[in-house]
């Protein structure tokens, strides 16, 4: 039986907080690659800054709007 708490929560909820901790992880992440001189290259640095996380959030807000 559904109740009216659930109807209240979004059904991105999950999608916002895991938005929230990615970017907060991105930016230390991105933090300590800029201050320790990193000898990473770019693209591995771009790959683990934008590209991993970009496709991740993507695909688990798809998941979650699909559940609609």
């Amino acid at each position: 039986m559904v109740t009216t708490a659930d109807r209240r929560n979004s059904p991105l909820l999950p999608w916002y907080i895991g938005l929230i901790i990615i970017a907060i992880v991105d930016a230390f992440i991105g933090y300590l690659f800029y201050s320790t001189k990193c000898e990473a290259p770019g693209l591995a640095q771009f790959l683990v800054l934008v590209a991993v996380p970009g496709v991740y959030l993507v695909l688990m807000y798809l998941t979650f709007k699909s559940q609609r």
